[in-house]
This record gives structure tokens, C-alpha cells and sequence, in this order.
């Protein structure tokens, strides 16, 4: 096919700008996660929020898990976050 100058330099326009937005396209799937647990959204939160309860209540791990209907992996998790809450509340009051 035979351009002439004015149809190539159009042609090269449209392809710069085409390109531009694959490249940002190309961007937004690179940014994006698509795997992994999500961070302490709604859901996260409540679940969360009564483990916290029972287990200040005195509750067991398995106790916890049977009441609040979660897995065991998910209350250690759990566990963890709520140690680690309460050794940052205990340091600050120190501070």
C-alpha cells in the first residue's frame, strides 16, 4: 500500500496515541493483584472483631473456632494480629 506523507504522518498518529493506551493498559494489569487474602476489609473486620471478643472473654482457640464458625489456621491468624495489637497498645502506654 502507497501512502502519501500526509497519510503516514496520520497513520503514525493514530498509532502513537493506540499505543499510549496499551501501554497504560498494559500498566493497570501490572499494578493490579490478583492473588492473596484481601487486607481488613468489612467482613475481615467483623470476623475479626468477635474473635477479639471471645478470646479476651477467655475462650479457647477451638472454642473460638466452633462459636465463631471460623478455621483454625484463620484464628491463629487471628491470635497473631491480636498479640502483636496488644504488645504496640502496652509499648505506647510506656511511651
Amino acid at each position: 500500500m502507497v501512502y502519501t506523507l500526509e497519510e503516514a504522518l496520520e497513520r503514525i498518529s493514530q498509532l502513537e496515541l493506540e499505543n499510549a493506551q496499551l501501554r497504560e493498559e498494559i500498566q493497570n494489569y501490572r499494578d493490579k493483584k490478583v492473588a492473596g487474602r484481601k487486607k481488613h476489609d468489612e467482613a475481615w473486620t467483623e470476623s475479626y472483631n468477635t474473635f477479639a471478643k471471645l478470646y479476651s472473654d477467655g475462650l479457647t482457640i477451638m472454642e473460638i473456632v466452633d462459636v465463631a464458625e471460623i478455621s483454625r489456621r484463620t484464628a491463629y491468624r487471628y491470635k497473631k494480629y491480636y498479640d502483636e495489637m496488644r504488645k504496640v497498645r502496652k509499648e505506647e502506654k510506656c511511651d
